[in-house]
């Protein structure tokens, strides 16, 4: 692993001197999602919290890569309660049912800030010395439902369980295999129409990492890959709907989603996870 080369899918073997670079750039991305935890209240907007964010990313020399990718002006994406992926900071938060009192009551939503018992995803990537660190999280503004707290831990779980698939001789059909595996053994479905991705002095490269699939399909896993596992789970069905900005993905049967992503490189025997919670706050206390 001490020349970088490019497998014939495409995918980049990183050298052994470049998980210096993606640790780096690992660890201030999860500091920054540490640091954000505590303002997530009712009440807070999530423009406020997209703002503490940029300011964060410029205190630790980082740059944000998704202000300016394809005209996106945030530092984060922040996706409230049935949002799936990518929903835009400031922004009203689309009206979804209120799985606290009521399957079928619509919150009422005018602006976009947080009310009792909203749960939402904070993703943020950051570029440092060239190199980017991906990593997104669950939050929770106060009490969530039970149903919302039992979703938030089989998503994390999937994840933890896809992260064990990855070694030297697996494939990347077998990361997905089991994440599909354990959110549909307990009742909950996987968005198809998102998935991980390559990752390194890019922000998105081959492969896509698919959170669903079949053992042993797939390309084959290698020391040196550098990747994002980010399943999202749903209550209800799997089907995911994008809004007129173009951005915000949202479940179509308005059903709560979760997410949560790590940014990992494959080691000689297993693989190492970049963006690791530098305080243990990856999973939130609830």
């Amino acid at each position: 692993m001490n020349h970088p080369r490019t497998t014939r899918e495409g995918i980049r073997i990183h050298a052994t001197g470049d998980f210096a670079g993606m640790r780096a750039a690992g660890a201030a991305v999860a500091q920054i999602l540490d640091e954000v935890g505590p303002l997530v209240q009712p009440g807070v907007t999530t423009g406020a919290l997209d703002d503490f964010i940029r300011g964060r990313v410029h205190a630790l020399g980082a740059t944000s890569a998704t202000i300016g990718y394809r005209g996106y002006q945030h530092a984060s994406c922040i996706s409230v309660n049935h949002v799936v992926c990518h929903g835009i900071p400031g922004q009203a938060i689309p009206k979804g049912r209120d799985e606290t009192i009521s399957r079928d009551l619509e919150k009422r939503r005018d602006s976009d800030a947080l009310l009792p018992g909203d749960i939402l995803n904070i993703d943020v990537t950051v570029i440092l010395d060239g190199w980017f660190g991906d990593s997104s999280r669950m939050y929770v503004a106060g009490e969530p439902s039970a149903r919302a707290r039992r979703l938030i831990q089989v998503t994390h779980d999937s994840l933890m369980k896809g992260i064990e698939a990855v070694r030297p001789g697996n494939t990347f059909g077998d990361i997905g295999a089991v994440i599909q595996a354990h959110a549909e053994s307990h009742g909950m479905s996987v968005v198809r129409d998102f998935c991980g991705h390559g990752i390194g002095r890019v922000f998105h490269a081959p492969p896509n990492v698919l959170h669903y699939g079949k053992a042993g399909k797939g390309p084959m896993l290698e020391e040196g890959m550098f990747f994002t596992i980010e399943p999202m789970l749903n209550l209800g069905r799997a089907e995911t709907h994008v809004l007129a900005d173009d951005w915000t993905a949202v479940t179509r049967d308005k059903s709560l989603s979760a997410q949560f992503e790590h940014a990992v490189g494959v080691t000689a025997d297993g693989c190492e996870i970049f963006t690791l919670s530098p305080a243990g706050h990856f999973y939130p206390a609830i």
